[in-house]
Parts: C-alpha cells; structure tokens; sequence
C-alpha cells in the first residue's frame, strides 16, 4: 500500500489549496475554498497542469542549474570558505556540520515534495478529463509519472527512507499518513513510475519544441541509473539481476543516439548555447530563454570570479564559482575539459579557481546575465560512463575498458591500458573501478553528479576513508575531520521530524 507525506511551508499551497475547509455541523461550504479537482475540465487543463510540474524543477532548491549545494558542495569538486555568510548555513553543507533545522536542507525538501504534488495532482485529476486523442492523455500521465519518479529517486538518495505519496490527499488523511517509509518501497514505486511511463508513446529523443520533456531515451537512462544505485547500494540479495536490469535500460537509452562516435561530437558543442537545441548528446534539460528576466539562466554569472569576463558580461564583485584544489589535482595532464572547465582567476582580491564550464558573454545575454544556457539533467557521456560501471561490476572488464575509453578519446586522452603505463595515473587510479570514478568527475565537473557517484562507488566505512585520506589543504576552511558515517545521509528538517518523531525518526547521528 503506497503511503503519503505531509506537506509543509511553500508546498502547502500545493496541497492545501485543493481542499475545502471542513464542513460544519450546518454542512455549510466555505464560498471562498477552490475545489481543485474543478480546474480540471479539458486536455488543456491537464497540460497546464504538468508545465506546472516542469515549471517547479527551476526552482534553485529543486534540481535546476543553481542546486549544487545539496549535491557538488556536498562532494569533494566544490564548496566554500566563508563561512560567515548567510548565517553559516550552505557553509554547513561542505563542513559536513549540517544541521536538522538548516532552513536550506527544509527548503530541498519542501521543493522536491512540491514537484511531487503536482504530479499527484495530475494523476488524481487526469481521469476526469474526456481526451478525444487517448494517445494524448497517455503522454501527460508519462511525464507526471516519470517526473514523480526523478523526485523520489532524489529524496531517497540523499535521506534514505523518506514518506511516500502517490496520490492527491484530502486534509483528514495527511496526518495518519505522516511516516518514514523503508528505501525498498521507494525504489519499487520509482521503478514502477518510471517502466509504467516507458510504456507510452512518448519519443525515443524530444526534438525542436518537445526539449526539455521527457523522452523514453531519458526514462531509460534513468532507469538504469536507478538500477545500478540499487545494485551497489541496497540489498546485495538482488545485485545481479540488478546490474543486469542498469546494463538492459542505459543501452536502451544509448542505442537511440544520433550520432555515431562520441568523439564526432566536440566537448565543448556540449554547453554551447547557440549548438543547445541540436547537440546530439543531450538526451534531457531545463530550457532556458537568453535575455528574459523569469526564464533566463544565471548560472554564468553567478560562477564568474571578479575581474573575469570569460562567462559573463557581468561585473562580478566576488569569488565567483568555488572549485576545491582536490579537483584540480584530479585533472590529468594536457586534459583539455580544465582547461574549459576552470580557470585562475588572478585578481588582487581572488586568487582562486571558478567554474568556467557554463558560458555565455554574450550581447544577448547583456550585462545582466540572462544568460542562454539550458540546464542539463542527462547526457550520453553519463550514459557511458554508467555502461561501464556496470560492465565492470558485472566482470566485463573489456567491455567497461571500452565505454571508458569512448570517454577518453573524445577528451584527446589515452586509453585506459595504455595509462597504466603512466606511473602517477596507476598509482592513483589502481583499479577500473577507480578510474571510472575519476573520469566521471572529471567529465561531469559541476553538473551535480558527483555526490550521488561517490554514493554508489563506495560503502559508508569506505567513503569515510576516502574522504579522510584526502588533504585538509586541498579543501580550505571546510573541515574534512567532521566527516564520518552520518554524513552518508542528510538529516530529516526538524519542522517535519518533530511533527511525528516516531513515525518521522530521524537519521542516525543527528540531534533531534
């Protein structure tokens, strides 16, 4: 039986808004309650509807552009050394000092649960609509579903057991439904979502104005991704049958590509904004319009150091994007996505690295910084990369070589054999499963994938050996001695444990 969650602060006008005010002994109606269900009466309302559930993944504290607090700050490639600002909150995040009632974490958590509220919304509403094209109302319950399902494969990544809603709520059922469900029945309502919305008829790959929905490239890209995660990080019972169903759905996703070898396509076409809407190796992104003040992207500006105008025509006044020495030393030699990706800013006041990867100094942009630049979720190198992870878990070890090699080519790059060869490339990658590691983070720097890679490479007692063989001076003020096995999980907000700390309980290793 699928369970449900309460839904507080910002996403309770979500919810809330649906419900009529509790009736009164007269039976009277509140005249001024909106029964939510009403609004839906055609196709159209139901379009509507799900925009509303794409519109909410802009949002900087969903999993758009400006989301790498709960994820790459999280990690070893970004962070920050002020720790005064904004009352020391995001600084928590890198220090691994997160608290429970850290407003930013809340604000995560609130906005994931607000996506999935649309969707219930849609998906509870969607048969009150009479669809003359069936086909049509097919894709929409699709893309509810599979946007659903991203959320939930977010939530339960980042807190592990996490409440589970499938459905719109009145108000009488929220509070009996407030409680943690176990990982297991979160994965299997992800998957079921997500083979639920490959059976449709949605495209293999969304082309002109379809980018930026969903696609049966993307739910198998994410499917697989959801298998592997499962694979290396919940019951080992099922951990074949696991790597085999990842191996099954990324090369699903990889066999509808256009192009033919990764290398056709330059690194940097990838993140170009005039090449977004035709690089074939987009497989999913978060549209955003240059020059518009609501719909533009900022993630250019906000990484530029003072007196760079590389990103931006934007004067920037500070530091710009953080990049932590730790990554900068994880560059090979002569890799040419640094030199793309980073760059030294030598200002008097800013004698660091910031995030170059996201670029767009254009007129158009202006010095406003409404920059062009879509936000991507998916791409093939990921694909690839995702193939040979689980080539090699599954003893394919030619096969993994191959994927990582694809990589590596494209980047100009030695293969995998031949830079065994190298002495300082062995000794720090002495084994597929490393090296698979360093060239995803290496390759996807900055787009928010690298927590969630540490994740599934190591166990708990592994990731804090990991983390504690690094160097102190490679991560600047951020403390790498608070890292220990809590900080495999985030703490449950306090608003919402404290609601039911039974049924609510809270990760180990957290105060209440």
């Amino acid at each position: 039986m699928k369970k449900s969650i309460i839904i507080t602060a910002g996403a309770a006008i979500l919810t809330l808004s649906q419900f009529s005010c509790k009736k009164d002994f007269l039976e009277q109606k509140d005249p001024n309650a909106i029964e939510l269900g009403q609004s839906f009466r055609t196709p159209d309302d139901v379009l509507t509807a799900v925009n509303g559930i794409y519109q909410s993944l802009r949002s900087s504290n969903n999993i758009g552009e400006n989301s790498g607090l709960w994820t790459d700050e999280r990690s070893d490639d970004t962070g920050r050394n002020d720790n005064q600002s904004n009352a020391g909150e995001p600084f928590q995040f890198g220090d691994f000092s997160i608290l429970a009632s850290n407003t930013y974490l809340k604000s995560h958590w609130v906005s994931l649960y607000g996506t999935i509220s649309r969707a219930n919304v849609v998906l509870s509403n969607i048969d009150k609509v009479t669809f003359a094209d069936p086909a049509q109302k097919q894709q929409y319950a699709a893309e509810a579903k599979f946007l659903r399902a991203v959320m939930y494969f977010h939530l339960v990544r980042l807190w592990g057991d996490v409440p589970l809603v499938t459905k719109q709520l009145s108000f009488e059922e929220v509070a009996e439904n407030t409680f943690r469900e176990k990982q297991a029945a979160v994965y299997a309502q992800i998957v079921a979502d997500l083979k639920d919305a490959l059976n449709s008829n949605l495209p293999n790959l969304q082309t002109g104005a379809g980018i930026g929905r969903a696609s049966k490239a993307a739910i198998n890209a994410t499917l697989g991704q959801v298998y592997l995660t499962m694979a290396t990080t919940q019951d080992q019972a099922g951990r074949t049958e696991n790597l085999n169903n990842a191996k099954t759905y990324l090369l699903a996703a990889y066999n509808v590509r256009t192009f033919g070898n990764l290398s056709t396509i330059p690194y940097t076409d990838i993140f170009d904004v005039t090449k977004k809407s035709t690089c074939p190796e987009i497989i999913w992104q978060i549209v955003n319009k240059q020059g518009d003040i609501n719909y533009s992207s900022s993630i250019a500006a906000n990484n530029q150091a003072k007196g760079e105008t590389i990103n931006s025509l934007v004067k920037s006044a500070g530091v710009g994007g953080n990049v932590t020495p730790d990554l900068i030393k994880d560059y090979e030699t002569g890799d040419p996505r640094m030199a793309f990706s980073v760059k030294f800013a030598n200002d008097p006041i800013v004698k660091d690295y910031f995030i170059t990867k996201f670029r767009d100094a254009s007129s158009g942009a202006s010095n406003l910084g409404y920059g062009g630049n879509d936000w991507i979720l998916i791409r093939y190198a990921d694909v690839i990369l995702m193939l040979a992870e689980v080539s090699n878990y599954l003893g394919d070890v030619a096969g993994a070589t191959g994927y990582l090699d694809m990589v590596r080519a494209r980047a100009g790059l030695p293969g995998y054999t031949a830079s065994l060869a190298n002495p300082a490339y062995a000794a720090k990658y002495p084994n597929l499963r490393l090296a698979i590691l360093h060239e995803r983070r290496v390759e996807l720097a900055f787009e928010h994938h690298r927590w969630f890679d540490l994740l599934r490479t190591f166990t708990t007692d592994e990731l804090v050996a990991y983390f504690k063989a690094k160097n102190q001076s490679d991560f600047g003020i951020p403390k790498l001695a608070n890292f220990n096995a809590k900080d495999r999980y985030y703490p449950i907000p306090f608003d919402e444990y404290k609601l039911n700390p039974e049924k609510m309980y809270q990760n180990p290793g957290y105060s209440k």
